[in-house]
């Protein structure tokens, strides 16, 4: 917890979450009506887990200070309600504008702010950016934005909101209003959730729904990316891209499994997709690098890089991966005795990152081309493809729909 000052001189109370790498650009988090409890830190340090510096201000300052609530009781509830209804709306915003002006001047923040409000913060979300223009905004089911659009004249930086289509806090009318209002606005962006209710988004709630708070969670986050992040992000993605080649280096070059293990958070799982092999945490991992991965690649094993991609918190590389079969490799081939023969395929990871680790590693390759060009199988009588797949993905010129014509 850290200390603000309000625009009047008076000093409260925020959350501080800061990112692995100690700087990247901020963002406010604005509460819903339970206060700074333990659901809005974790959505700080979610935030902060993906490169930013969040804060989180106590707007219940001015009545009760440092409160929190959930919305597991009925006496919470009417507390929460009690808190809501007795706030000063227009000071919450001030005080949300000043937690933005002191994350600006924070020695960890880049300086560009953004704010994301949940329910309540949902609105302070929408009047912050009319009223005091962080860098952007978004605001999940706004509880009156109707109320104050307008307002929306003022907005001078992008904006957006997530809208529970069932929101009994938000009627039909009052989203028709939204839409009218804003859905014209270049700097406006509206998510509708046809068949969500109030709260989607809070995990443990009457209302949660975890595919859908993940897909908004995604796009609020690919929307801070955009509009915050600039040379933060291409910083933030060199680092992503060099802990990978430094993962890939200790299993392939120096071939060290603990060094390997140092890469990658506690709790991180490796799927190679098509034959389900890996593990999961840094015991399974452990086991399955040092025995069955590491040294089960053959010695002429090599990658020919094709493409990487790189997010705010993954990697995606393509790359043809080619070795010669003369050992063992329970990782790719179980139970499959040494051939001897080539092969070359396309293959591609994808990497997701958390707080600077590896969280998690996908890989997928075309199981039936390897066992086609091993010769476990008839490739004249499947419609499938063997080092030609590799080829093409290197050259796209060479000829196309080859199987079609046989």
């Amino acid at each position: 917890m850290i200390t603000l000052k309000s625009f009047d001189g008076d000093e409260f109370d925020a959350y501080l979450a800061l990112p692995a790498g100690g700087y990247g650009p901020g963002i406010v988090v604005l509460q819903e009506i339970f206060g700074v409890n333990e659901y809005l830190r974790q959505v700080a340090d979610w935030y902060a887990a993906h490169g930013f510096v969040a804060l989180v201000p106590d707007l219940f300052w001015r009545q009760e200070p440092g409160i929190q609530l959930t919305d597991q009781t009925e006496a919470e509830w009417q507390k929460a309600f009690e808190l809501y209804q007795g706030l000063d709306e227009a000071k919450a915003v001030e005080d949300s504008a000043a937690a933005v002006a002191v994350l600006r001047k924070h020695p960890a923040c880049s300086g560009r702010v953004g704010a994301v409000g949940f329910c309540l913060g949902g609105n302070l979300a929408y009047l912050l950016s009319v009223r005091f223009r962080p860098d952007c905004a978004v605001g999940y089911y706004g509880v009156s934005i109707e109320k104050a659009l307008s307002e929306a004249t003022n907005l001078g930086s992008p904006l957006m909101l997530h809208i529970a289509g069932r929101d009994k806090f938000c009627s039909p009318e009052a989203q028709k209003q939204i839409h009218d209002a804003l859905d014209s606005n270049p700097l406006v962006t509206t998510h509708d959730y046809p068949e969500q209710d109030h709260a989607f988004g809070r995990p443990g709630g009457e209302h949660y729904e975890a595919a859908v708070a993940e897909l908004a969670n995604l796009r609020s986050l690919e929307f801070f990316v955009r509009n915050l992040s600039g040379a933060g992000l291409a910083s933030a993605q060199k680092s992503l891209s060099d802990r990978w080649d430094e993962h890939v280096k200790y299993e392939f070059a120096t071939r060290d499994t603990e060094d390997t293990l140092e890469t990658m958070v506690a709790d991180a799982y490796v799927n190679h997709v098509p034959v389900l092999t890996g593990g999961v945490g840094h015991d399974q991992l452990r086991e399955f690098y040092s025995k069955r991965f590491i040294p089960q690649m053959p010695p002429d094993t090599s990658m020919t890089p094709v493409s990487r991609t790189i997010g705010v918190d993954r990697v995606v590389d393509e790359m043809v991966f080619e070795f010669t079969h003369t050992i063992k490799m329970d990782w790719m081939l179980p139970g499959v005795q040494p051939t001897g023969k080539h092969v070359r395929i396309p293959l591609v990871v994808i990497v997701h990152f958390r707080d600077g680790k590896l969280a998690h590693e996908h890989i997928y390759w075309d199981q039936a081309s390897v066992l086609a060009q091993l010769g476990l199988i008839d490739a004249t009588k499947l419609p499938v493809a063997g080092a030609e797949t590799a080829e093409k993905v290197l050259n796209p010129s060479l000829p196309a729909n080859k199987l079609m014509e046989r």
